[in-house]
């Protein structure tokens, strides 16, 4: 048998990209898998048009009334009685704290005002109804 001379002794130079490739692709599909879950769920709210409207700060009072008639407060559904209890826990934080109220249409004018009266009471002297711009 007979070896070539100087071929077999020489160093591999060449990257091999295709491990490379299959970890990159094995990732993105990890994060497509995992990004639904990191993601705030949204309410489905239909806000009344109107062609004025300013733009509010955020605020830490976030209420949405839903056409089925619950209440969300900042992500989470709650009662009336906790969405007074957080009301009043924030103003005793920030006398100024501004609730941004967001109904949707279908919802009876009667409950929006029930809303804005608990968080008057609360203590909130500030607040805003959010629109969709027409």
């Amino acid at each position: 048998m007979a070896m070539k001379s100087g071929q077999d002794n020489e160093a591999i130079s060449d990257i091999n990209v295709v491990p490379l490739v299959d970890i990159i692709l094995v990732v993105l599909i990890i994060f497509m898998v995992t990004a639904p879950m990191f993601l705030k769920p949204t309410i489905n709210v239909n806000l009344p048009k109107a062609a004025s409207g300013d733009k509010t700060a955020p605020s830490k009072l976030n209420i949405t009334l839903t056409a089925d008639g619950r209440i969300n407060l900042n992500g989470t559904f709650v009662s009336e009685g906790l969405v007074k209890q957080r009301a009043m826990d924030e103003v005793a934080k920030n006398a100024e704290i501004q609730a941004i109220i967001s109904a949707d249409k279908d919802v009876p004018h009667g409950k929006v005002v029930e809303v804005l009266d608990i968080v008057k009471t609360a203590g909130v002297k500030k607040f805003a109804i959010s629109i969709d711009k027409k």
